[in-house]
């Protein structure tokens, strides 16, 4: 078993784990929606696009989640920040890292996190990392060490079932699983009822956050692609 670090979550970590507190089926992707993609990495919408449909949604809780980049969540915070909207979605850093879990590929969503800590630095460069910095547990850490909190993606889509991915791991800290995603890409879009069943099971047998996203890649957030 892999030692996990204890470091104290950041302010922003403990606010964020109350919004993962209150995530279940139907909050996405209506109020929270914490998996985005943009033209930063292998979307098809701009920022300030995401932006513009989240505050014409009504949607509360946003994270855009690209690749290996903050550049597209810095643009939309920045954006978010001179629209003079009456309500505005909360907008969380967000970045979505390749990973090795079990001799397996696998994602992991970093949240909360400051972009300009300096453990982020090799999960930012636009491409996946190589060596001990490839490794789940190296980039659990420094999503830690950075404040944040960390996610793991869409659990039903890899090549190993989502009880042993999960269970491998909790031991490196991980905080949440993604329990509500629709794998089958519906429009409108919906959860996958046997595998988010299945995940939140998991996921509450082991203590950790649920949390949900279209993972848009194209020109809806309220869809995959």
């Amino acid at each position: 078993m892999v030692a996990q670090i204890t470091t104290v979550p950041s302010s922003t970590a403990l606010r964020l784990g109350q919004v993962f507190a209150t995530v279940d089926a139907a909050c996405c992707p209506k109020r929270i929606n914490l998996h985005l993609h943009t033209v930063y990495s292998d979307g098809r919408m701009r920022p300030e696009e995401v932006i513009d449909q989240a505050i014409a949604l009504g949607v509360e809780h946003i994270s855009i989640t690209d690749h290996h980049t903050v550049d597209g969540y810095l643009l939309a915070q920045k954006y978010l920040s001179s629209c003079t909207a009456q309500t505005k979605p909360i907008l969380w850093a967000g970045v979505e890292i390749n990973a090795s879990l079990l001799f397996t590929e696998v994602h992991l969503l970093g949240y909360g996190f400051d972009p300009h800590h300096k453990a982020m630095r090799p999960y930012l460069q636009s491409k996946t990392t190589a060596g001990v910095d490839y490794q789940a547990v190296s980039v659990t850490q420094a999503i830690h060490q950075a404040g944040g909190l960390v996610v793991l993606a869409h659990p039903a889509r890899y090549r190993r079932r989502p009880a042993e991915l999960i269970t491998a791991a909790v031991p490196l800290g991980i905080d949440g699983v993604e329990t509500y995603y629709g794998y089958e890409n519906h429009d409108p879009w919906r959860p996958s009822s046997h595998q988010s069943e299945q995940i939140h099971a998991l996921g509450q047998k082991f203590g950790l956050f649920h949390s949900c996203g279209t993972d848009s890649h194209g020109f809806k957030i309220t869809r995959r692609l």
